[in-house]
């Protein structure tokens, strides 16, 4: 499978307190008020740090590479200091090189923290948002924004509930293929070019199409064609696990590549994920829908821990066995 130029890497992908502004601008609700200028530093840790004790002058082991959060209980302490105290708390911690601050459930950021923050190179938001529920949301945004990703040449589509991205060479039916499996009730994820996202929680790859080309497919002789239009609004999925890689290959190009028996399991490593990958041969006359569609029942069959090809083996094994038995027997019986 061939991969598209990419600066992403199976380490995470950098993003910026832009980035996490623009993204969580209407779930999250934030709101850029200081260090608009600074917006496009790095996001160094993708995680959320309440700044508790460092607010009393404690910084053994300050995740300051992190967000800084302030909720209620921070807010209370604050509020409960004489202003030069405050300042005094809020200077420390900056000088401390922590630049992302997000203050939560409604409260402001004071004028004299603002001004410190744009000396300091910080970056201060706000959301109305409650304390726990803002941590909760913002901390899957930024996994989200910070996972692996990178772009594949390839057609996926959801078949039997199962996520399968075919790959060939152009010219072998990749699209063609999909579209068959939308017409028979399946549902198309990304025409020609997909885009993978690693869930590093789950250990698992999602792919959806690119923003631009979502939910529209190109057929050789018909052109340009918008799926849900056609085949309704059940026809298209915005992202889907990947599950499983079919790879389309010309019958005279496989050089003794083609498993009749199955019991060979190929694995394709993707973003450091390893997805089992089935080859399938093109050729003349061969209905490559039926196939794919017959392929994935037979993943959901292996995957549930039923191998055809070895009860087929054992079934074998024993019937040969048979006649030495009755020969056993019927040299004891003399």
């Amino acid at each position: 499978m061939k991969s598209l130029p990419t600066r992403d890497s199976v380490k995470g992908t950098p993003f910026t307190a832009a980035d996490l502004a623009e993204a969580g601008k209407d779930r999250l609700r934030l709101t850029v008020v200081a260090g608009a200028k600074f917006a496009g530093r790095r996001v160094a840790e993708p995680l959320v740090n309440r700044l508790g004790l460092a607010l009393t002058g404690f910084f053994k082991c300050f995740a300051y590479r992190r967000l800084q959060l302030v909720g209620n209980a921070e807010w209370a302490y604050l509020e409960s200091l004489p202003r030069e105290r405050r300042d005094a708390c809020f200077a420390a911690v900056l000088e401390r090189n922590a630049k992302f601050f997000v203050f939560a459930a409604g409260h402001h950021a004071p004028e004299q923290f603002l001004a410190l923050a744009e000396k300091h190179g910080a970056v201060v938001m706000e959301t109305p948002l409650k304390t726990r529920v803002f941590s909760r949301l913002v901390t899957f945004e930024m996994e989200n924004l910070g996972a692996p990703r990178t772009a594949l040449y390839g057609t996926m589509v959801e078949v039997c509930g199962l996520g399968i991205l075919f790959e060939g060479d152009p010219g072998l039916g990749k699209s063609e293929t999909a579209l068959g499996l939308i017409k028979r009730g399946h549902a198309l994820v990304a025409d020609d070019l997909t885009c993978i996202r690693k869930d590093v929680a789950n250990n698992r790859l999602v792919a959806s199409a690119s923003e631009s080309t979502a939910g529209y497919m190109e057929i050789r002789g018909i052109g340009i064609m918008n799926v849900r239009s056609i085949f309704g609004i059940n026809s298209v999925r915005g992202e889907k696990r990947l599950q499983l890689v079919v790879t389309l290959k010309r019958l005279g190009d496989m050089k003794g590549e083609v498993d009749r028996i199955g019991q060979t399991l190929r694995m394709r490593t993707i973003l450091g994920v390893s997805v089992p990958n089935v080859i399938i041969p093109v050729s003349e006359g061969r209905d490559l829908v039926n196939l794919v569609e017959t392929a994935a029942q037979q993943y959901k069959i292996v995957s549930s821990g039923t191998n055809p090809a070895a009860e087929l083996s054992e079934r074998l094994r024993r019937r040969a066995a048979r006649p030495i038995q009755l020969k056993r027997r019927e040299s004891n019986g003399r």
